[in-house]
């Protein structure tokens, strides 16, 4: 699994004209699913996202995490995360799982997250036309492969 991180002061997430999830502070979290992942590369990354320190504290010094700050998070499947992009111009989505398989996994991120943190998560629409608007705050943005640990 793929994941890019990216620190907002707002987020929000759209299908077909209608708001589907907002956040008002945390955390956008784009994921991308591949055919190896399993409930190991979940909880590896629930756990790191719900920890990493990217938040300022009084100093303002990033040593808060989104639990330490009741920040939200908005958690949006993108299967572009495993594109490869080696040769040609034209992007290979051969690493992206299927929806069957892409779908329960990202449900099971969804819901592993929510059991672990008790702040709000919003969701886009899996495998919907999104449009996606935020605030970067920092700019904070990082990438995270729990295959790369």
């Amino acid at each position: 699994m793929r994941v890019v991180l990216q620190r907002v002061k707002e987020a929000s997430v759209s299908v077909v004209g209608k708001t589907i999830g907002v956040i008002d502070g945390g955390m956008l979290v784009l994921v991308g699913i591949e055919d190896s992942d399993t409930n190991d590369d979940i909880e590896y990354l629930c756990r790191k996202i719900l920890n990493l320190r990217i938040f300022d504290d009084s100093q303002g010094v990033m040593n808060l995490s989104v639990t330490d700050v009741k920040g939200a998070l908005l958690v949006v499947s993108q299967f572009t995360l495993m594109a490869s992009t080696r040769k040609g111009n034209r992007p290979s989505y051969i690493r992206a799982s299927s929806p069957e398989h892409a779908l329960p996994l990202y449900q099971a991120f969804v819901e592993r997250l929510r059991s672990l943190a008790n702040i709000n998560i919003a969701t886009g629409q899996f495998g919907a036309n999104m449009q996606v608007s935020l605030v970067n705050d920092g700019p904070v943005t990082l990438i995270i492969d729990s295959h790369e640990r």
